[in-house]
Protein backbone atom coordinates (compact mmCIF):
# COMPACT_ATOMS: atom_id res chain seq x y z
CA UNK A 1 0.00 0.00 0.00
CA UNK A 2 1.13 3.32 -0.74
CA UNK A 3 0.78 5.96 2.07
CA UNK A 4 0.98 9.35 0.39
CA UNK A 5 3.01 10.55 3.11
CA UNK A 6 5.20 8.03 3.67
CA UNK A 7 6.23 7.99 -0.28
CA UNK A 8 6.22 12.04 -0.57
CA UNK A 9 8.79 12.10 2.88
CA UNK A 10 10.96 9.13 1.30
CA UNK A 11 13.83 12.04 0.41
CA UNK A 12 13.63 13.65 3.86
CA UNK A 13 17.14 13.17 5.09
CA UNK A 14 18.52 13.36 1.36
CA UNK A 15 21.66 15.98 2.62
CA UNK A 16 24.10 16.42 -0.09
CA UNK A 17 26.55 17.88 -2.11
CA UNK A 18 29.38 20.13 -1.20
CA UNK A 19 30.58 20.82 -4.36
CA UNK A 20 27.67 23.35 -4.97
CA UNK A 21 28.96 26.45 -4.12
CA UNK A 22 25.36 28.06 -4.90
CA UNK A 23 23.96 26.64 -1.29
CA UNK A 24 23.88 28.61 1.91
CA UNK A 25 23.40 25.94 4.69
CA UNK A 26 21.92 27.50 7.44
CA UNK A 27 23.73 27.36 11.02
CA UNK A 28 21.35 24.18 12.34
CA UNK A 29 23.51 21.12 11.87
CA UNK A 30 21.48 18.12 10.38
CA UNK A 31 21.84 14.35 11.53
CA UNK A 32 19.77 12.58 9.43
CA UNK A 33 21.86 9.89 6.96
CA UNK A 34 22.65 11.91 4.30
CA UNK A 35 23.59 15.04 6.19
CA UNK A 36 25.70 12.43 8.71
CA UNK A 37 27.22 11.38 5.42
CA UNK A 38 27.79 14.85 3.56
CA UNK A 39 28.25 16.68 6.81
CA UNK A 40 25.74 19.11 5.60
CA UNK A 41 22.43 20.63 6.59
CA UNK A 42 19.42 19.65 5.23
CA UNK A 43 19.61 23.10 3.52
CA UNK A 44 21.83 21.57 1.68
CA UNK A 45 19.65 19.59 -0.65
CA UNK A 46 16.27 20.73 0.16
CA UNK A 47 13.79 23.76 0.06
CA UNK A 48 12.00 21.79 2.57
CA UNK A 49 11.73 18.07 2.77
CA UNK A 50 10.91 16.56 0.39
CA UNK A 51 11.36 19.22 -2.15
CA UNK A 52 14.61 18.97 -3.44
CA UNK A 53 16.60 22.08 -4.74
CA UNK A 54 19.29 21.78 -7.57
CA UNK A 55 22.36 20.01 -5.17
CA UNK A 56 19.66 17.71 -4.02
CA UNK A 57 18.45 16.69 -7.46
CA UNK A 58 22.06 16.12 -8.77
CA UNK A 59 23.52 14.29 -5.98
CA UNK A 60 20.40 11.60 -5.99
CA UNK A 61 21.35 11.55 -9.95
CA UNK A 62 25.08 10.82 -8.98
CA UNK A 63 23.61 7.66 -6.89
CA UNK A 64 23.21 8.91 -3.13
CA UNK A 65 27.09 9.05 -2.89
CA UNK A 66 29.25 12.18 -2.08
CA UNK A 67 32.52 10.65 -1.18
CA UNK A 68 36.04 12.56 0.32
CA UNK A 69 38.42 9.81 -1.11
CA UNK A 70 41.06 11.53 2.03
CA UNK A 71 38.81 10.47 4.98
CA UNK A 72 40.67 7.65 6.91
CA UNK A 73 39.60 4.46 5.42
CA UNK A 74 39.37 5.50 2.32
CA UNK A 75 43.08 4.40 1.33
CA UNK A 76 45.36 1.29 2.46
CA UNK A 77 48.86 2.88 2.93
CA UNK A 78 52.09 0.48 3.20
CA UNK A 79 55.44 2.00 3.64
CA UNK A 80 56.13 2.54 -0.30
CA UNK A 81 52.93 3.96 -1.42
CA UNK A 82 49.21 4.19 -1.28
CA UNK A 83 46.45 2.26 -2.32
CA UNK A 84 42.56 2.56 -2.67
CA UNK A 85 40.78 0.14 -0.67
CA UNK A 86 38.26 -0.10 -3.73
CA UNK A 87 35.67 -0.66 -0.48
CA UNK A 88 34.47 2.97 0.60
CA UNK A 89 31.99 2.37 3.16
CA UNK A 90 30.84 5.13 5.74
CA UNK A 91 32.59 5.43 9.25
CA UNK A 92 29.13 5.44 10.42
CA UNK A 93 26.07 3.25 10.40
CA UNK A 94 23.80 5.17 7.88
CA UNK A 95 20.98 4.86 9.89
CA UNK A 96 18.32 7.14 10.55
CA UNK A 97 14.65 7.33 11.29
CA UNK A 98 11.30 9.17 11.32
CA UNK A 99 8.50 9.34 14.13
CA UNK A 100 5.10 10.84 13.09
CA UNK A 101 1.96 11.52 15.42
CA UNK A 102 -0.87 13.41 13.91
CA UNK A 103 -4.52 14.15 14.36
CA UNK A 104 -7.19 13.89 11.88
CA UNK A 105 -10.71 15.47 11.79
CA UNK A 106 -13.09 15.48 9.25
CA UNK A 107 -16.38 18.08 8.70
CA UNK A 108 -18.68 15.12 8.80
CA UNK A 109 -17.24 11.87 11.07
CA UNK A 110 -17.33 8.71 9.25
CA UNK A 111 -20.25 6.51 10.15
CA UNK A 112 -19.96 4.33 13.78
CA UNK A 113 -16.64 6.01 14.32
CA UNK A 114 -15.38 8.62 16.34
CA UNK A 115 -14.11 11.79 15.02
CA UNK A 116 -11.19 13.36 15.99
CA UNK A 117 -8.64 10.67 15.05
CA UNK A 118 -5.29 11.08 17.35
CA UNK A 119 -2.56 8.29 16.34
CA UNK A 120 1.19 8.11 18.38
CA UNK A 121 2.60 7.31 16.45
CA UNK A 122 0.94 7.33 13.17
CA UNK A 123 4.10 5.72 11.64
CA UNK A 124 8.07 5.45 12.77
CA UNK A 125 10.13 5.12 9.38
CA UNK A 126 13.73 3.57 9.59
CA UNK A 127 16.00 4.66 6.55
CA UNK A 128 19.00 3.06 5.52
CA UNK A 129 20.05 5.63 3.32
CA UNK A 130 23.97 6.66 1.60
CA UNK A 131 26.72 5.39 -0.23
CA UNK A 132 28.00 1.52 -0.29
CA UNK A 133 30.41 1.86 -2.64
CA UNK A 134 32.22 4.25 -5.01
CA UNK A 135 29.33 4.79 -7.53
CA UNK A 136 26.49 2.78 -5.37
CA UNK A 137 24.59 4.07 -2.78
CA UNK A 138 20.27 3.72 -1.58
CA UNK A 139 18.00 5.58 -0.27
CA UNK A 140 16.09 2.20 1.43
CA UNK A 141 12.85 2.85 4.05
CA UNK A 142 10.94 0.67 6.55
CA UNK A 143 7.68 1.72 7.54
CA UNK A 144 5.63 0.65 10.90
CA UNK A 145 1.92 1.26 10.27
CA UNK A 146 0.27 1.38 13.88
CA UNK A 147 -3.10 0.56 12.48
CA UNK A 148 -1.49 -2.71 10.57
CA UNK A 149 0.76 -3.01 13.70
CA UNK A 150 4.03 -4.12 11.53
CA UNK A 151 6.91 -3.16 9.80
CA UNK A 152 6.43 -3.09 5.76
CA UNK A 153 9.06 -2.48 2.91
CA UNK A 154 8.51 1.08 2.12
CA UNK A 155 10.26 3.12 -1.17
CA UNK A 156 13.43 1.95 -2.09
CA UNK A 157 15.69 2.79 -4.20
CA UNK A 158 19.05 1.53 -4.94
CA UNK A 159 21.23 3.15 -7.45
CA UNK A 160 24.40 2.81 -9.45
CA UNK A 161 26.00 5.72 -10.86
CA UNK A 162 28.85 7.18 -12.98
CA UNK A 163 29.91 9.82 -15.50
CA UNK A 164 32.08 10.29 -18.74
CA UNK A 165 32.60 13.75 -20.79
CA UNK A 166 30.74 13.14 -24.19
CA UNK A 167 31.65 15.53 -26.99
CA UNK A 168 33.03 17.94 -24.58
CA UNK A 169 29.86 17.69 -22.51
CA UNK A 170 29.23 15.85 -19.03
CA UNK A 171 27.30 12.52 -19.25
CA UNK A 172 26.17 11.02 -16.34
CA UNK A 173 24.45 7.80 -16.17
CA UNK A 174 23.19 5.36 -14.04
CA UNK A 175 20.95 2.00 -13.08
CA UNK A 176 18.56 1.93 -10.29
CA UNK A 177 16.48 -0.84 -8.51
CA UNK A 178 13.54 0.62 -7.22
CA UNK A 179 9.79 -0.63 -5.88
CA UNK A 180 7.73 2.50 -6.84
CA UNK A 181 7.19 3.63 -10.31
CA UNK A 182 8.35 7.23 -10.31
CA UNK A 183 10.68 7.16 -7.21
CA UNK A 184 13.45 7.35 -9.18
CA UNK A 185 12.60 10.72 -10.18
CA UNK A 186 14.08 13.81 -9.80
CA UNK A 187 11.64 16.47 -9.73
CA UNK A 188 8.54 16.97 -6.90
CA UNK A 189 5.68 17.24 -9.68
CA UNK A 190 4.92 13.67 -10.48
CA UNK A 191 3.17 11.81 -7.87
CA UNK A 192 5.71 9.73 -5.91
CA UNK A 193 7.02 13.08 -4.48
CA UNK A 194 4.65 15.12 -5.31
CA UNK A 195 2.15 17.58 -3.19
CA UNK A 196 0.57 16.77 -0.54
CA UNK A 197 3.84 16.32 1.44
CA UNK A 198 1.56 15.13 4.11
CA UNK A 199 -1.89 13.25 4.19
CA UNK A 200 -3.68 11.84 6.80
CA UNK A 201 -4.16 8.04 6.92
CA UNK A 202 -7.59 8.19 8.25
CA UNK A 203 -9.72 10.73 5.64
CA UNK A 204 -11.86 9.22 3.09
CA UNK A 205 -9.83 9.74 -0.31
CA UNK A 206 -11.72 9.49 -3.39
CA UNK A 207 -11.67 6.22 -5.27
CA UNK A 208 -10.36 6.70 -9.14
CA UNK A 209 -7.05 6.91 -9.31
CA UNK A 210 -4.49 6.11 -12.56
CA UNK A 211 -2.05 3.98 -11.92
CA UNK A 212 1.15 5.95 -11.77
CA UNK A 213 -0.46 8.06 -8.77
CA UNK A 214 -0.05 5.19 -6.37
CA UNK A 215 -1.99 1.50 -6.58
CA UNK A 216 1.96 0.30 -8.03
CA UNK A 217 3.97 1.66 -5.29
CA UNK A 218 5.66 -0.80 -3.18
CA UNK A 219 3.97 -3.69 -4.88
CA UNK A 220 6.17 -4.27 -7.83
CA UNK A 221 10.50 -4.60 -8.17
CA UNK A 222 11.79 -2.95 -11.33
CA UNK A 223 15.17 -2.42 -12.49
CA UNK A 224 15.94 0.29 -14.87
CA UNK A 225 18.52 3.02 -16.58
CA UNK A 226 18.64 6.79 -16.82
CA UNK A 227 21.25 9.43 -18.47
CA UNK A 228 21.53 12.91 -17.60
CA UNK A 229 22.97 15.29 -20.58
CA UNK A 230 25.12 18.47 -19.86
CA UNK A 231 22.50 18.70 -16.87
CA UNK A 232 19.74 19.33 -19.54
CA UNK A 233 18.12 16.55 -21.01
CA UNK A 234 16.94 13.58 -18.67
CA UNK A 235 15.87 9.91 -20.02
CA UNK A 236 15.08 7.43 -17.83
CA UNK A 237 13.17 3.72 -18.73
CA UNK A 238 12.57 0.84 -16.09
CA UNK A 239 10.94 -2.20 -16.17
CA UNK A 240 8.61 -3.86 -13.92
CA UNK A 241 7.16 -6.78 -12.38
CA UNK A 242 4.66 -7.53 -9.23
CA UNK A 243 6.43 -8.39 -6.07
CA UNK A 244 3.74 -8.53 -3.72
CA UNK A 245 4.93 -7.79 0.00
CA UNK A 246 3.63 -10.25 2.55
CA UNK A 247 2.48 -12.89 -0.12
CA UNK A 248 3.95 -15.99 -1.02
CA UNK A 249 6.49 -16.96 -3.52
CA UNK A 250 6.43 -18.08 -6.46
CA UNK A 251 3.67 -15.63 -7.28
CA UNK A 252 0.01 -16.85 -7.59
CA UNK A 253 -2.06 -13.77 -8.14
CA UNK A 254 -4.16 -15.25 -5.25
CA UNK A 255 -5.71 -11.60 -4.02
CA UNK A 256 -3.84 -9.09 -6.28
CA UNK A 257 -5.62 -6.41 -8.19
CA UNK A 258 -2.87 -6.25 -10.34
CA UNK A 259 -0.60 -8.47 -11.59
CA UNK A 260 1.54 -7.80 -14.14
CA UNK A 261 1.89 -10.12 -17.21
CA UNK A 262 5.72 -10.08 -18.70
CA UNK A 263 6.97 -6.96 -17.84
CA UNK A 264 5.45 -3.37 -17.56
CA UNK A 265 7.49 -0.68 -18.75
CA UNK A 266 8.19 2.91 -17.25
CA UNK A 267 9.57 5.91 -19.36
CA UNK A 268 10.77 9.58 -18.39
CA UNK A 269 12.14 11.98 -20.79
CA UNK A 270 12.51 15.78 -18.80
CA UNK A 271 14.60 18.94 -20.53
CA UNK A 272 15.65 21.23 -17.43
CA UNK A 273 17.10 24.57 -17.72
CA UNK A 274 19.17 26.28 -14.46
CA UNK A 275 19.79 30.26 -13.75
CA UNK A 276 20.71 31.76 -10.85
CA UNK A 277 17.54 32.34 -9.82
CA UNK A 278 15.21 30.14 -11.66
CA UNK A 279 15.37 26.59 -12.63
CA UNK A 280 13.02 25.51 -15.29
CA UNK A 281 11.60 21.65 -15.68
CA UNK A 282 9.30 20.42 -18.37
CA UNK A 283 8.81 16.80 -19.26
CA UNK A 284 6.73 13.57 -20.21
CA UNK A 285 6.47 9.93 -18.38
CA UNK A 286 4.30 7.30 -18.51
CA UNK A 287 3.78 3.48 -18.17
CA UNK A 288 2.11 0.59 -19.99
CA UNK A 289 0.81 -2.37 -17.51
CA UNK A 290 -1.07 -5.44 -18.63
CA UNK A 291 -2.43 -7.62 -15.20
CA UNK A 292 -4.79 -10.00 -14.69
CA UNK A 293 -6.64 -9.28 -11.38
CA UNK A 294 -6.28 -12.08 -9.00
CA UNK A 295 -4.59 -14.50 -11.27
CA UNK A 296 -1.61 -15.10 -13.41
CA UNK A 297 -3.35 -16.80 -16.42
CA UNK A 298 -6.66 -15.82 -18.36
CA UNK A 299 -8.04 -12.55 -19.62
CA UNK A 300 -6.02 -9.40 -19.26
CA UNK A 301 -6.61 -5.75 -17.99
CA UNK A 302 -4.76 -2.93 -20.06
CA UNK A 303 -3.75 0.53 -18.91
CA UNK A 304 -2.17 3.40 -20.39
CA UNK A 305 -0.99 6.74 -19.01
CA UNK A 306 0.82 8.81 -20.62
CA UNK A 307 1.58 12.25 -18.46
CA UNK A 308 3.03 15.59 -18.61
CA UNK A 309 4.66 17.74 -16.02
CA UNK A 310 6.16 20.76 -15.29
CA UNK A 311 7.92 22.46 -12.53
CA UNK A 312 9.49 25.88 -11.70
CA UNK A 313 11.47 27.64 -8.30
CA UNK A 314 12.45 30.71 -8.22
CA UNK A 315 14.54 32.61 -5.75
CA UNK A 316 12.47 35.99 -4.85
CA UNK A 317 13.76 37.33 -1.42
CA UNK A 318 17.06 36.33 -0.57
CA UNK A 319 16.48 32.59 0.61
CA UNK A 320 12.94 32.80 -0.25
CA UNK A 321 11.43 30.69 -3.41
CA UNK A 322 8.35 30.75 -5.17
CA UNK A 323 7.49 26.93 -6.93
CA UNK A 324 4.75 26.41 -9.35
CA UNK A 325 4.16 22.36 -10.31
CA UNK A 326 1.77 20.80 -12.27
CA UNK A 327 0.74 17.27 -13.97
CA UNK A 328 -1.60 16.13 -15.80
CA UNK A 329 -2.33 12.08 -16.39
CA UNK A 330 -4.53 10.64 -18.82
CA UNK A 331 -4.97 7.14 -18.66
CA UNK A 332 -6.61 4.95 -20.96
CA UNK A 333 -7.72 1.41 -20.27
CA UNK A 334 -9.25 -1.91 -21.79
CA UNK A 335 -10.90 -3.97 -18.46
CA UNK A 336 -11.47 -7.36 -20.36
CA UNK A 337 -10.97 -9.33 -17.38
CA UNK A 338 -12.97 -7.20 -15.26
CA UNK A 339 -15.70 -6.74 -17.63
CA UNK A 340 -15.95 -10.69 -17.52
CA UNK A 341 -15.85 -11.14 -14.16
CA UNK A 342 -18.79 -8.99 -14.23
CA UNK A 343 -16.95 -5.90 -12.21
CA UNK A 344 -17.46 -3.45 -15.16
CA UNK A 345 -20.07 -2.48 -17.75
CA UNK A 346 -17.98 -1.67 -20.44
CA UNK A 347 -14.31 -2.83 -20.62
CA UNK A 348 -13.34 0.75 -22.44
CA UNK A 349 -12.31 3.33 -19.80
CA UNK A 350 -10.56 6.27 -19.53
CA UNK A 351 -9.20 8.89 -16.64
CA UNK A 352 -7.68 12.23 -16.62
CA UNK A 353 -6.05 13.71 -13.71
CA UNK A 354 -4.91 17.12 -13.31
CA UNK A 355 -2.40 17.95 -10.30
CA UNK A 356 -1.16 21.49 -9.76
CA UNK A 357 0.36 23.44 -6.10
CA UNK A 358 1.72 27.14 -5.74
CA UNK A 359 4.58 26.79 -2.89
CA UNK A 360 6.36 29.99 -0.71
CA UNK A 361 9.32 28.88 1.21
CA UNK A 362 10.12 31.91 3.93
CA UNK A 363 13.92 30.77 3.87
CA UNK A 364 14.13 27.00 4.91
CA UNK A 365 11.92 27.10 8.30
CA UNK A 366 8.47 28.28 6.91
CA UNK A 367 6.46 27.42 3.86
CA UNK A 368 2.83 27.66 2.50
CA UNK A 369 1.14 25.99 -0.29
CA UNK A 370 -1.85 25.65 -2.24
CA UNK A 371 -2.98 22.82 -4.09
CA UNK A 372 -5.68 22.07 -6.88
CA UNK A 373 -6.59 18.37 -8.09
CA UNK A 374 -9.24 17.56 -10.52
CA UNK A 375 -10.20 13.73 -11.52
CA UNK A 376 -12.79 12.96 -14.25
CA UNK A 377 -13.24 9.69 -16.41
CA UNK A 378 -15.66 7.16 -17.84
CA UNK A 379 -18.96 6.36 -16.07
CA UNK A 380 -19.48 3.28 -14.78
CA UNK A 381 -21.76 2.46 -11.76
CA UNK A 382 -20.31 -1.80 -11.46
CA UNK A 383 -16.60 -0.36 -11.43
CA UNK A 384 -17.46 2.42 -9.15
CA UNK A 385 -20.29 0.66 -6.96
CA UNK A 386 -22.40 2.45 -4.42
CA UNK A 387 -21.03 2.10 -0.51
CA UNK A 388 -21.36 4.42 2.31
CA UNK A 389 -18.59 6.90 2.41
CA UNK A 390 -16.09 5.14 -0.08
CA UNK A 391 -18.33 4.33 -2.95
CA UNK A 392 -20.49 6.30 -6.19
CA UNK A 393 -23.93 6.50 -5.94
CA UNK A 394 -24.06 7.38 -10.07
CA UNK A 395 -20.77 5.62 -10.90
CA UNK A 396 -18.91 8.55 -11.71
CA UNK A 397 -15.07 8.67 -10.53
CA UNK A 398 -15.22 12.29 -10.88
CA UNK A 399 -13.57 14.29 -8.04
CA UNK A 400 -12.11 17.79 -6.94
CA UNK A 401 -10.67 19.70 -4.34
CA UNK A 402 -8.22 21.98 -2.80
CA UNK A 403 -5.75 21.49 -0.12
CA UNK A 404 -3.83 24.17 1.82
CA UNK A 405 -0.41 23.78 4.07
CA UNK A 406 1.09 25.21 6.26
CA UNK A 407 4.56 23.61 7.51
CA UNK A 408 6.39 25.16 10.41
CA UNK A 409 10.58 24.00 10.95
CA UNK A 410 11.48 24.98 13.95
CA UNK A 411 14.58 22.90 13.68
CA UNK A 412 15.90 21.27 10.76
CA UNK A 413 14.55 17.43 11.92
CA UNK A 414 11.42 19.11 13.89
CA UNK A 415 8.19 19.54 11.04
CA UNK A 416 4.86 21.10 12.43
CA UNK A 417 2.28 21.40 10.12
CA UNK A 418 -1.18 22.43 9.34
CA UNK A 419 -3.28 21.04 6.47
CA UNK A 420 -6.92 21.43 5.47
CA UNK A 421 -8.86 19.44 2.27
CA UNK A 422 -11.95 20.33 0.64
CA UNK A 423 -13.78 18.66 -1.74
CA UNK A 424 -16.26 20.53 -4.62
CA UNK A 425 -16.65 16.59 -5.56
CA UNK A 426 -16.39 13.21 -4.34
CA UNK A 427 -16.75 10.10 -6.58
CA UNK A 428 -19.09 11.93 -9.12
CA UNK A 429 -21.37 14.11 -6.74
CA UNK A 430 -21.00 17.30 -4.16
CA UNK A 431 -24.36 16.22 -2.95
CA UNK A 432 -25.45 12.40 -1.25
CA UNK A 433 -22.74 10.75 -3.61
CA UNK A 434 -22.41 7.54 -1.75
CA UNK A 435 -26.70 7.06 -2.29
CA UNK A 436 -26.23 7.23 1.99
CA UNK A 437 -26.87 10.76 2.07
CA UNK A 438 -23.39 11.79 2.62
CA UNK A 439 -21.93 15.42 1.15
CA UNK A 440 -18.70 15.64 -0.66
CA UNK A 441 -17.81 18.54 1.83
CA UNK A 442 -18.39 15.73 4.85
CA UNK A 443 -14.79 14.65 3.77
CA UNK A 444 -13.13 17.81 4.73
CA UNK A 445 -10.47 17.62 6.91
CA UNK A 446 -8.19 19.55 9.19
CA UNK A 447 -4.85 17.67 9.68
CA UNK A 448 -1.98 18.33 12.38
CA UNK A 449 0.99 16.55 12.22
CA UNK A 450 4.72 16.24 14.16
CA UNK A 451 7.13 14.77 12.50
CA UNK A 452 10.83 14.13 14.19
CA UNK A 453 13.84 13.38 12.03
CA UNK A 454 16.78 11.90 14.22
Amino acid sequence: MKKVMISLLASVPALCLAFLATVNPSNVRAVPSYARQTGLPCSGCHYAPPELNPAGRKFKLLGYVDRDKEKPGAELKDDSKSHHAGLDLLSTLPLSAMFETSLTSTKTPQPGTQNGSFEFPQDLTLFLAGGWADHVGSFLQVTYNVQKDHFSIDNTDIRYANKKTVGGKDLVYGVTLNNNPGVEDLWNDTPAWGFPWIASDSAPTPTAAPILAGPLAQDVAGIGGYTMWDDHLYAAGTIYRSDHVGAPQPNSGSGANFNIRGVAPYWRVAWQQLTPKTQYEIGTYGMHVASTPGAVVGLQDTYTDVAVDVQIDRTVVRKDVFSLRGTYIRENSTLAATFAAGGAQQSIHHLGTLMANAEYHFGNRLSGTLGWFDTGGTVDPLLYAQNAVSGSANGDPRGAGYIINFSVFPMQNIQLGVQYTGYTRFNGASVNYDGAGRLASGNNAVYLLGRFIF
